[in-house]
C-alpha cells in the first residue's frame, strides 16, 4: 500500500517544490520512499509522484514513478495474480527485470491497453501517464477499496490518493459544498462520488478516467458494476451443496491470494464468522502460528473473550488488546487529519487502535469486512424481508394507513423519526408503477430524518437520494438493498475507515471477503442460500462450521460497539464542551446555533433518542477546526 498524488499543468503554476509538498502530506501511507518525476511537455508540464510502503519487491528499483517505454506509472494497492499476468506476458514476447506487480501493470496496459484491468484480482488505484496517446489515465478496483480523488479546473488536473494531497497545492481553493453536507448527516459519510469540497471528487470504484492532453477533457467510463450480477437474468440455477463447494474455494482462492507478501503478515480477528474463516483459512495452509490482533473494550459489548477462544482452538499466535477512554481521545484527535472530511462511524477508534498496536508486528493485516454485503449478514436484512412479505400479502394494509401511522410516530419523537421513515418507505412501496420502490424501502433505514436537517442547518438544500436505482431488474427486494449496500455503504463507510485506519499507522490491509470473483458468483445464487428462515449468512456459516464447531460460533452479532457516548458523557466530556459550545457553533456559520445546544444539554441529561447525532456533530466541527481556520 502506498500514496500517489500529482498534476497536470498548463500554465506553470506547480513544479518540484509544490509536488514534493503535495507527496510528504502523504507520508504516512509510505514512509519507506518519496519519489518524483516531472514532464515537462511544450504545452504542459506533468508530475508524479509517489510514497513507497514495501511489501513485495523490496529492492529500490521497484520504487516508483516507474517508467517503462512511453509509459510511467504510480500506483496504490496490489495486484495478488500478477505472476500469472506476467506468464501470460512473457508468453506474448515481454520481459521483465524486477519481481513487482507495478512492473506487470506497464507491460499489461502496453499488450491490452486500459481492458488489462479485468485480468486484474487486486486492490488498486492507478495512474499511467502515456506520451504515445498523450492521455494521464485514472483507474480505481472494483470494489473501491483504494481511495483516488481528482479535482479539474481549466489550466490543472490535481489527483491523489488523500483529500489532503490535492487541496495542499496552492492552485486549490478550499471551498465546502454544503449540499453534500447534509450528506454526511444522513449516511455518516459523504457518498461517493462527491466529497466536501467543491471541484474534488471520488473517482467511481471500477471505473477509468481518461484526462486527454490535448482537449482538456476528462472522461469516465464505468468497468465494472455490482448491480450487474444481481439482475434475475443471471440467476445462477445449482443445488446448495455444489453452490457451497464452489463458494467454499472462491474463498479459499481469495484469502491465500492476500497473504502473498515479502513482509510480516496478519489478521484482525473478532470472533465472528468472516474473520475467523479468514484466519482459519490461513492457519491450515501454513506452518507456523499466524499472528491475530484483537482489540476490546472494559465497558460496551466486548468481542476480545470470543477471539481469544478462536485463536485457541485455532492456534494462532494471538495479540489481546484494550481499548480505554485515554486511547479513544487519543485517537479522536487524529480522526480529522486521516479522514480528511467528515466521517462518524465511531468504530474508526478501534480500527485505528487496533491497527496502531499490529503495526508493532505486522506489515500487513488481513481484515474480513465485506461477508455482511455479500452473504446476506445484516439484520435488517432480515427486518426488511419480514416487513416486505408481511405488507405485501395484507389485504388490510394500504398506503395510506402507513401514512399516517408513520406521521404519528414522528409526532413522538421530535428528533428521531426513524420509525416514521420505515413506515413512509414501507406506504410508497405499494406504488406498483414506480421503479424505485425497493429503493424507498432502503431509504427508510438511514440514520437522520430531512425533518430533523431543516432544523440543524441555517440554510436549505433539496436532498439528493443516492438509492435511486432502477429495480425492475433485480431478483428480490433483499438483493437490491445488499446491491445498494455494497456499492455505496462498503466502499464509503467500511473499506475507507479500514484504509485511513491502517494507513495512519503505515500497515497494509487487505480485504479478501470483497474479491470481485466472490460477489459474481454469490450476487447470482439463490437468496435463499444466504439468508433462510431468519438464519443470515447461510453458506457461509455452513463452510465455517467445517473448520471450527458450531457451538463455539453461534451468538448474536455485535461488531465494533464502541462506548463512545458513555465516554463522551465522562471522561471525554471535555471534547464535547470544547468543540461544541456557542463560540465554536457559531464559528462555522452553518447550524442553528440553539437547536445544537439544545441536543447538547439532552445528551449530557440522558434525554436524546438519537444520540448518533452527537457524534456526527463533532466529527465535523474537529474536522473544520484541522482543515478550514488554517
Amino acid at each position: 500500500m502506498c500514496g500517489l498524488c500529482g498534476y497536470v499543468d498548463f500554465k506553470g503554476s506547480s513544479g518540484s517544490g509544490v509536488l514534493n509538498s503535495m507527496i510528504q502530506t502523504l507520508k504516512h501511507r509510505g514512509p519507506d520512499n518519496f519519489s518524483t518525476s516531472i514532464f515537462p511537455e511544450q504545452q504542459f508540464e506533468v508530475g508524479l509522484a509517489h510514497a513507497r510502503l514495501s511489501i513485495i519487491d523490496l529492492s529500490e528499483n521497484a520504487n516508483q514513478p516507474m517508467h517503462y517505454n512511453h509509459l510511467s506509472t504510480v500506483f496504490n494497492g496490489e495486484i495478488f495474480n500478477f505472476q500469472e499476468i506476467k506468464e501470460e506476458l512473457l508468453l506474448l514476447g515481454h520481459r521483465f527485470l524486477l519481481e513487482s506487480d507495478t512492473e506487470m501493470i506497464l507491460h499489461a496496459y502496453e499488450e491490452w491497453g486500459t481492458a488489462c484491468v479485468h485480468k486484474f484480482i487486486g486492490m488498486f488505484a492507478i495512474v499511467i501517464y502515456d506520451k504515445k496517446t498523450n492521455e494521464v489515465i485514472l483507474i480505481r478496483d472494483r470494489v473501491g477499496s483504494k481511495p483516488l480523488h481528482y479535482f479539474q479546473s481549466e489550466n490543472l488536473f490535481l489527483f491523489g490518493s488523500e483529500i489532503k494531497s490535492v487541496v495542499n497545492h496552492p492552485q486549490f481553493t478550499k471551498k465546502v459544498r454544503y449540499d453534500v453536507l447534509q450528506d454526511y448527516f444522513i449516511y455518516s459519510y459523504i457518498p461517493s462520488n462527491n466529497t466536501i469540497y467543491e471541484g474534488l471528487y471520488k473517482l467511481p470504484s471500477g471505473s477509468i478516467g481518461t484526462y486527454n492532453l490535448g482537449t482538456k477533457k476528462f472522461e469516465i467510463k464505468t468497468y465494472w458494476d455490482v448491480y450487474d450480477y444481481y439482475t434475475s437474468k443471471n440467476r445462477i440455477d445449482i443445488d446448495y451443496k455444489s453452490a457451497k463447494r464452489h463458494v467454499h474455494d472462491l474463498l479459499k482462492s481469495a484469502i491465500l491470494y492476500r497473504k502473498v507478501a515479502d513482509v510480516p503478515i496478519g489478521v484482525f480477528l473478532s470472533g465472528g464468522y468472516d474473520s475467523s474463516l479468514v484466519a482459519a483459512v490461513l492457519q491450515k495452509e501454513v506452518s507456523t502460528p499466524v499472528k491475530t490482533f484483537t482489540v476490546g473494550f472494559e465497558a460496551g459489548n466486548n468481542e476480545a473473550p470470543f477471539a481469544k477462544a478462536i485463536s485457541e482452538y485455532l492456534g494462532t499466535e494471538h495479540y489481546e488488546y484494550y481499548c480505554s477512554s485515554k486511547d479513544a481521545a487519543e485517537i479522536i484527535n487524529k480522526i480529522a487529519f486521516h479522514y480528511d472530511e467528515p466521517f462518524a462511524d465511531s468504530s474508526a477508534i478501534p480500527t485505528m487502535f487496533v491497527s496502531k498496536k499490529s503495526s508493532e508486528h505486522v506489515k500487513v493485516v488481513i481484515s474480513a469486512d465485506g461477508g455482511d454485503e455479500v452473504f446476506c449478514g445484516y439484520n435488517q436484512y432480515v427486518a426488511m424481508d419480514r416487513y416486505n412479505r408481511l405488507f405485501s400479502k395484507s389485504k388490510y394494509v394500504n398506503s395510506s394507513i402507513l401514512t399516517g401511522t408513520a406521521n404519528f410516530v414522528s409526532s413522538l419523537s421530535p428528533v428521531t423519526s426513524f420509525k416514521r421513515r420505515k413506515f413512509l418507505a414501507l406506504s410508497r412501496i405499494f406504488k406498483e408503477e414506480d421503479k424505485y420502490k425497493e429503493s424507498m424501502l432502503f431509504e427508510g433505514f438511514q440514520t437522520m430524518s430531512i425533518a430533523v436537517l431543516k432544523k440543524l442547518f441555517k440554510e436549505k438544500h433539496p436532498f439528493k437520494s443516492y438509492f435511486k436505482t432502477d429495480v425492475r431488474d433485480f431478483k428480490d427486494t433483499i438483493s437490491m438493498c445488499m446491491a445498494i449496500d455494497y456499492k455505496q455503504y462498503l466502499q464509503n463507510d467500511i473499506l475507507t475507515k479500514v484504509d485511513r485506519a491502517t494507513m495512519a499507522y503505515s500497515i497494509e490491509g487487505r480485504e479478501p471477503l470483497t474479491d470481485h470473483r466472490l460477489i459474481e458468483y454469490c450476487a447470482r445464487l439463490p437468496l435463499e442460500f444466504k439468508l433462510k428462515e431468519g438464519v443470515k449468512k447461510r453458506i457461509l456459516k455452513d463452510i465455517v462450521h467445517q473448520y471450527i464447531p458450531q457451538e463455539m460460533m453461534d451468538r448474536p452479532k455485535a461488531g465494533f460497539s464502541v462506548p463512545i457516548y458513555d465516554w463522551l458523557k465522562g471522561d471525554l466530556s471535555y471534547i464535547l464542551d470544547l468543540h461544541l459550545n456557542k463560540d465554536a457553533i457559531d464559528e462555522t456559520g452553518i447550524f442553528n446555533t440553539e437547536f445544537v445546544l439544545k441536543i447538547v444539554e439532552d445528551f449530557k441529561n440522558s434525554k436524546l433518542p438519537d444520540e448518533t447525532i452527537i457524534w456526527k456533530l463533532l466529527m465535523f466541527q474537529m474536522w473544520f477546526a484541522k482543515w478550514m481556520k488554517n
